[in-house]
């Protein structure tokens, strides 16, 4: 499996690694700390036969991008064990989702996961996974005391494998 994700900015970065590290302290859960995932937003995720090709396709259409503002406005779960926050799902956020969708669906053999299409996709960075029940109770405990809206910036775009995590190709905007 292959993902396509954003990136962000380091003042970004480090707010969003803030609540993944209070999550994971307040719990005892270290999956993303262990695992280093770093923040990101996937906006696809596919089976493909040419990675050579995907690779073409994803620098091809992210020569267009530009760095643009996001904002992170509340915070979500995708029962049973991930919490995560949720950005506004603005033009700019919706545009590159859009516009990598259209570039990669036309790759020979690709097979797009129907959860990262435009108009059927939640975008959201995970901030704790493989949570337990009471886990997930702790975790909304802290972000209600803690979370409070804020800006970030995209700056990068980026192709990985899953299964283990491999980095494939990153794009600076």
């Amino acid at each position: 499996m292959y993902l396509v994700s954003i990136y962000f900015d380091e003042k970004t970065n480090q707010k969003m690694q803030y609540y993944i590290n209070l999550i994971m302290e307040k719990t005892g859960n270290s999956f993303m700390v262990e695992r280093k995932v770093p923040p990101h937003v996937t906006i696809a995720a596919f089976e493909a036969r040419s990675e050579k090709e995907v690779v073409a396709a994803l620098e091809n259409v992210a020569e267009r991008f530009e760095q643009g503002h996001i904002t992170w406005a509340s915070v979500g779960q995708f029962f049973p064990y991930v919490i995560f926050l949720q950005p506004v799902l603005n033009k700019y956020l919706h545009g590159i989702c859009e516009e990598v969708f259209d570039a990669l669906v036309k790759v020979e053999g690709i097979q797009m996961s129907p959860y990262y299409q435009p108009f059927q996709w939640i975008p959201h960075a995970t901030i704790g996974k493989k949570l337990t029940r009471e886990e997930m109770k702790i975790a909304f405990e802290v972000l209600q005391n803690h979370f409070c809206i804020f800006e970030g910036k995209v700056v990068k775009i980026g192709l990985a494998k899953t299964n283990p995590y491999q980095e494939v190709k990153t794009v600076a905007f």
